[in-house]
């Protein structure tokens, strides 16, 4: 078998260059921030409970940390998928996140401006010469307030290479889990433990003080995933509603080198305006490998797969949930290790490694975080900031 090697010689023009940027058309919504909590699988009242909210710090409903990224187009990707490769796929290999404590809430207008960051070919397992892209997010409210700061990782990589060396899936690999009845309600009750905790805390306080290194968080589950709570998640992203952005002019998936059968017209403005079915990346172009399992296999998946920008989010919704409504996630930085399939669940755990109080005189507990399939595969590794109050 020979792999081809990877031609990323046309990168190096795009780097440190801004790139334009998709924006909103209208401003967010209470509506938008609950859909977005619903689709994250995050019951945390400060984002749905407009009643809870207003007995809140805040005084009203606000969005979870994690909705930035849904206020653009490109999951926080497209800083980080520029320049050529040709007959090339995507995937997400990761996030960096800076928070700086504005919050968002209904009412606001979300820009992001973006700047291609840096690039690396790597070998690996899976698909050879390997590019591991990086690209810088910076979100700002209608006042200028910069909310945060997102680099992300995007894995480029040789679409034949990937078949070649992956092979065809076995056909167990290409069926969901099946789970029985007892299964499904222990998979419940673990759930309704990470929920009780976030009522359990309510509007207090976690102290800085009262917390020790070795300290673990409460567990957090997701799933079964399935094509159904993909589809929903996609959904919650406002660049997959028709007409929710103002699209880019200066992007082409064909010219960035996806492989024909998965270019289509993602995120194309003016075919939105013709045949929006064809643009919202449900059905035509790269992510609908997400919701259909025949187009998972092409790009080396065995059957249907989540999104990297949700693992993201559920990461930062998990540490900040933990953290309370007077404590914020300052800084995260997650690796993705693989995909959440249809039919699996995902199981989140932390610990607590280090407190300082730093350069900034926050007083911040660091955490190490682990996210793992039922059969105990790891999906994500992050080390991660939480500023906490003091007594």
């Amino acid at each position: 078998m020979t792999i081809k090697t990877l031609d990323c010689s046309d990168l190096d023009r795009h780097l440190g260059k801004p790139i334009e940027g998709a924006r909103l058309k209208d401003p967010i919504g209470n509506l938008d921030i609950k859909r977005w909590a619903q689709a994250m699988h995050y019951p945390n009242q400060l984002h749905y409970n407009n009643a809870y909210a207003a007995e809140s710090r805040f005084g009203k409903l606000i969005a979870p940390q994690s909705f930035a990224v849904a206020c653009d187009d490109g999951h926080g990707s497209a800083p980080s998928c520029v320049g050529r490769i040709p007959e090339s796929h995507l995937l997400f290999g990761g996030d960096e996140w800076w928070f700086y404590g504005p919050r968002i809430a209904g009412g606001d207008m979300i820009h992001n401006e973006r700047i291609p960051f840096d690039y690396a070919v790597k070998e690996t397992k899976f698909a050879g010469p390997t590019c591991f892209q990086r690209g810088d997010n910076h979100y700002y409210n209608q006042l200028g307030d910069k909310i945060a700061t997102q680099r992300s990782t995007s894995i480029r990589y040789s679409a034949e290479a990937a078949r070649e060396m992956g092979g065809t899936p076995t056909p167990d690999a290409m069926q969901d889990p099946v789970w029985t009845p007892a299964q499904l309600a222990e998979l419940e009750d673990k759930k309704f433990e990470y929920i009780k905790a976030l009522h359990d805390l309510g509007h207090g306080k976690r102290y800085w003080d009262d917390v020790k290194v070795g300290d673990k968080l409460p567990t957090r589950v997701i799933g079964v995933h399935s094509i159904a709570s993909f589809t929903t998640e996609w959904r919650a992203f406002i660049m997959t509603i028709w007409g929710g952005m103002r699209r880019r002019t200066d992007i082409d998936l064909a010219e960035l080198g996806f492989t024909a059968d998965m270019a289509g017209k993602e995120m194309d403005g003016p075919h939105e305006k013709i045949n929006p079915e064809q643009t919202d990346g449900a059905y035509i172009g790269p992510s609908r490998g997400h919701l259909f399992p025949e187009w998972a296999r092409t790009i080396g998946m065995p059957r249907g797969y989540g999104y990297g920008a949700s693992m993201g989010a559920w990461i930062v919704d998990y540490l900040a949930g933990w953290a309370g409504e007077w404590g914020m996630v300052v800084h995260s930085n997650c690796n993705y290790r693989g995909p959440a399939f249809t039919g699996d669940a995902t199981f989140m755990n932390a610990t607590i490694i280090d407190k300082k109080v730093d350069e900034e005189k926050r007083h911040i507990v660091q955490v190490d975080f682990k996210m793992a399939s039922q059969l105990g595969t790891t999906m994500a590794t992050a080390k991660a900031e939480i500023q906490l109050p003091v007594r």
